[in-house]
Protein backbone atom coordinates (compact mmCIF):
# COMPACT_ATOMS: atom_id res chain seq x y z
CA UNK A 1 0.00 0.00 0.00
CA UNK A 2 1.44 3.33 -1.11
CA UNK A 3 0.99 6.64 0.63
CA UNK A 4 -0.33 9.60 -1.37
CA UNK A 5 1.87 12.70 -1.15
CA UNK A 6 0.01 15.97 -1.36
CA UNK A 7 1.11 17.87 -4.49
CA UNK A 8 0.53 21.10 -6.29
CA UNK A 9 -2.38 19.61 -8.16
CA UNK A 10 -4.57 20.00 -5.18
CA UNK A 11 -7.15 22.72 -5.59
CA UNK A 12 -8.29 24.95 -2.80
CA UNK A 13 -11.48 24.32 -1.18
CA UNK A 14 -14.33 25.99 -2.94
CA UNK A 15 -17.53 26.64 -1.12
CA UNK A 16 -20.47 24.82 -2.38
CA UNK A 17 -22.45 26.69 -4.95
CA UNK A 18 -19.45 28.82 -6.06
CA UNK A 19 -17.92 28.67 -9.48
CA UNK A 20 -14.21 28.13 -10.08
CA UNK A 21 -13.80 31.70 -11.25
CA UNK A 22 -14.74 32.90 -7.79
CA UNK A 23 -11.58 31.35 -6.43
CA UNK A 24 -9.32 33.60 -8.61
CA UNK A 25 -8.28 36.93 -6.99
CA UNK A 26 -9.85 39.91 -8.66
CA UNK A 27 -7.76 42.97 -9.74
CA UNK A 28 -8.61 46.15 -7.96
CA UNK A 29 -10.57 48.57 -10.12
CA UNK A 30 -8.81 51.87 -10.74
CA UNK A 31 -10.24 54.63 -8.63
CA UNK A 32 -11.25 58.06 -9.86
CA UNK A 33 -8.58 59.65 -7.66
CA UNK A 34 -5.82 57.76 -9.46
CA UNK A 35 -7.02 59.14 -12.77
CA UNK A 36 -7.12 62.73 -11.52
CA UNK A 37 -3.56 62.69 -10.09
CA UNK A 38 -1.66 63.09 -13.42
CA UNK A 39 -3.69 66.20 -14.38
CA UNK A 40 -2.80 67.88 -11.07
CA UNK A 41 0.88 67.06 -11.50
CA UNK A 42 0.88 68.58 -15.02
CA UNK A 43 -0.65 71.83 -13.77
CA UNK A 44 1.95 72.08 -11.02
CA UNK A 45 4.75 71.46 -13.53
CA UNK A 46 3.41 74.16 -15.88
CA UNK A 47 3.17 76.63 -13.00
CA UNK A 48 6.74 75.83 -11.97
CA UNK A 49 8.05 76.22 -15.52
CA UNK A 50 6.19 79.53 -15.86
CA UNK A 51 7.78 80.82 -12.67
CA UNK A 52 11.23 79.72 -13.90
CA UNK A 53 10.60 81.41 -17.24
CA UNK A 54 9.69 84.65 -15.49
CA UNK A 55 12.88 84.48 -13.46
CA UNK A 56 14.94 83.87 -16.60
CA UNK A 57 13.26 86.80 -18.36
CA UNK A 58 13.92 89.08 -15.38
CA UNK A 59 17.55 87.98 -15.24
CA UNK A 60 17.88 88.57 -19.00
CA UNK A 61 16.42 92.06 -18.69
CA UNK A 62 18.86 92.87 -15.88
CA UNK A 63 21.84 91.55 -17.86
CA UNK A 64 20.68 93.49 -20.94
CA UNK A 65 20.43 96.70 -18.89
CA UNK A 66 23.91 96.05 -17.48
CA UNK A 67 25.29 95.52 -20.98
CA UNK A 68 23.68 98.70 -22.28
CA UNK A 69 25.10 100.66 -19.34
CA UNK A 70 28.56 99.22 -19.94
CA UNK A 71 28.35 100.09 -23.63
CA UNK A 72 27.35 103.68 -22.80
CA UNK A 73 30.20 103.96 -20.30
CA UNK A 74 32.65 102.59 -22.86
CA UNK A 75 31.50 105.06 -25.50
CA UNK A 76 31.87 107.91 -23.03
CA UNK A 77 35.33 106.63 -22.14
CA UNK A 78 36.36 106.50 -25.80
CA UNK A 79 35.10 110.03 -26.42
CA UNK A 80 36.88 111.29 -23.30
CA UNK A 81 40.13 109.61 -24.32
CA UNK A 82 39.89 111.02 -27.83
CA UNK A 83 39.15 114.51 -26.47
CA UNK A 84 42.08 114.28 -24.07
CA UNK A 85 44.36 113.04 -26.84
CA UNK A 86 43.45 116.00 -29.04
CA UNK A 87 43.88 118.41 -26.14
CA UNK A 88 47.32 117.01 -25.29
CA UNK A 89 48.34 117.25 -28.94
CA UNK A 90 47.16 120.87 -29.17
CA UNK A 91 48.99 121.78 -25.97
CA UNK A 92 52.20 120.15 -27.23
CA UNK A 93 51.97 121.95 -30.57
CA UNK A 94 51.17 125.26 -28.86
CA UNK A 95 54.17 124.88 -26.54
CA UNK A 96 56.45 124.16 -29.49
CA UNK A 97 55.17 127.08 -31.54
CA UNK A 98 55.38 129.39 -28.54
CA UNK A 99 59.11 128.65 -28.38
CA UNK A 100 59.40 129.48 -32.10
CA UNK A 101 57.61 132.85 -31.86
CA UNK A 102 60.72 134.91 -31.02
CA UNK A 103 62.44 133.41 -34.07
CA UNK A 104 59.42 134.22 -36.22
CA UNK A 105 59.47 137.78 -34.86
CA UNK A 106 63.15 138.08 -35.87
CA UNK A 107 62.28 136.82 -39.34
CA UNK A 108 59.52 139.42 -39.62
CA UNK A 109 61.80 142.28 -38.57
CA UNK A 110 64.48 141.10 -40.98
CA UNK A 111 61.91 141.10 -43.79
CA UNK A 112 60.80 144.65 -42.93
CA UNK A 113 64.40 145.89 -43.09
CA UNK A 114 65.19 144.04 -46.31
CA UNK A 115 67.66 141.70 -44.66
CA UNK A 116 65.86 138.49 -45.60
CA UNK A 117 68.07 137.43 -48.51
CA UNK A 118 70.06 134.45 -49.72
CA UNK A 119 70.09 131.19 -47.83
CA UNK A 120 68.68 132.84 -44.72
CA UNK A 121 65.56 133.74 -46.71
CA UNK A 122 65.09 130.13 -47.84
CA UNK A 123 65.47 128.77 -44.29
CA UNK A 124 63.15 131.44 -42.85
CA UNK A 125 60.44 130.73 -45.41
CA UNK A 126 60.70 126.97 -44.76
CA UNK A 127 60.29 127.57 -41.03
CA UNK A 128 57.24 129.78 -41.61
CA UNK A 129 55.75 127.12 -43.89
CA UNK A 130 56.18 124.38 -41.27
CA UNK A 131 54.64 126.61 -38.57
CA UNK A 132 51.65 127.30 -40.84
CA UNK A 133 51.18 123.58 -41.52
CA UNK A 134 51.06 123.01 -37.77
CA UNK A 135 48.14 125.44 -37.59
CA UNK A 136 49.89 128.67 -36.53
CA UNK A 137 48.18 131.78 -37.92
CA UNK A 138 49.47 135.33 -37.70
CA UNK A 139 47.03 138.21 -37.20
CA UNK A 140 47.05 141.95 -36.61
CA UNK A 141 46.76 144.64 -39.29
CA UNK A 142 46.91 148.40 -39.25
CA UNK A 143 43.53 150.09 -39.51
CA UNK A 144 41.46 147.33 -37.91
CA UNK A 145 39.28 148.14 -34.89
CA UNK A 146 40.87 147.52 -31.52
CA UNK A 147 39.62 144.33 -29.87
CA UNK A 148 40.86 143.81 -26.30
CA UNK A 149 40.36 140.03 -26.60
CA UNK A 150 43.03 139.72 -29.31
CA UNK A 151 44.95 143.03 -29.08
CA UNK A 152 47.25 144.39 -26.41
CA UNK A 153 47.59 148.19 -26.55
CA UNK A 154 51.14 149.34 -25.78
CA UNK A 155 50.79 152.90 -27.11
CA UNK A 156 47.84 155.29 -27.07
CA UNK A 157 47.11 158.50 -28.93
CA UNK A 158 44.29 160.61 -30.41
CA UNK A 159 43.61 161.14 -34.09
CA UNK A 160 41.02 163.31 -35.84
CA UNK A 161 40.54 160.87 -38.72
CA UNK A 162 39.29 157.88 -36.71
CA UNK A 163 35.76 157.27 -35.50
CA UNK A 164 36.55 154.47 -33.04
CA UNK A 165 39.54 153.06 -31.22
CA UNK A 166 41.73 151.81 -34.05
CA UNK A 167 45.01 149.92 -34.37
CA UNK A 168 47.30 152.41 -36.13
CA UNK A 169 50.52 150.40 -35.80
CA UNK A 170 51.37 146.73 -35.27
CA UNK A 171 54.32 146.56 -32.89
CA UNK A 172 54.29 142.77 -32.69
CA UNK A 173 51.94 140.42 -34.58
CA UNK A 174 49.65 138.08 -32.74
CA UNK A 175 49.40 134.33 -33.24
CA UNK A 176 46.57 131.85 -32.89
CA UNK A 177 45.96 128.15 -33.45
CA UNK A 178 42.44 127.64 -34.69
CA UNK A 179 40.23 129.69 -32.37
CA UNK A 180 42.79 129.69 -29.55
CA UNK A 181 44.88 132.85 -29.21
CA UNK A 182 48.48 131.98 -28.37
CA UNK A 183 49.69 135.58 -28.16
CA UNK A 184 47.72 138.80 -28.61
CA UNK A 185 48.87 141.33 -31.17
CA UNK A 186 50.73 144.21 -29.52
CA UNK A 187 49.60 147.43 -31.12
CA UNK A 188 49.51 151.19 -30.94
CA UNK A 189 45.97 152.55 -30.86
CA UNK A 190 44.38 155.89 -31.62
CA UNK A 191 41.07 157.19 -30.34
CA UNK A 192 38.86 159.93 -31.78
CA UNK A 193 39.82 163.46 -30.74
CA UNK A 194 37.92 164.46 -27.58
CA UNK A 195 34.92 166.62 -28.50
CA UNK A 196 35.15 165.78 -32.20
CA UNK A 197 31.87 165.08 -33.99
CA UNK A 198 31.63 161.68 -35.60
CA UNK A 199 32.01 161.77 -39.36
CA UNK A 200 28.74 161.49 -41.26
CA UNK A 201 28.11 158.89 -43.86
CA UNK A 202 28.24 159.93 -47.50
CA UNK A 203 24.57 159.02 -47.89
CA UNK A 204 23.59 161.36 -45.06
CA UNK A 205 25.75 164.13 -46.50
CA UNK A 206 24.14 163.65 -49.92
CA UNK A 207 20.64 163.82 -48.42
CA UNK A 208 21.46 167.07 -46.61
CA UNK A 209 22.84 168.55 -49.84
CA UNK A 210 19.69 167.60 -51.75
CA UNK A 211 17.50 169.09 -49.04
CA UNK A 212 19.40 172.39 -49.08
CA UNK A 213 19.15 172.62 -52.88
CA UNK A 214 15.38 172.03 -52.77
CA UNK A 215 14.94 174.74 -50.16
CA UNK A 216 16.92 177.21 -52.34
Amino acid sequence: MTEETPGFDEKPDVPSGATPDDAEPKAAAPSSEAGAAPAGDASAQIAGLTAQLDQVRKALEERTADLQRLQAEFQNYRRRVERDRIAVKEIAVANLLTELMPTLDDIGRAREHGELVGGFKSVAESLETVAAKMGLQQFGKEGEPFDPTIHEALMHSYAPDVTETTCVAILQPGYRIGERTIRPARVAVAEPQPGAQPAKDESEAGEEKDNSSEEG
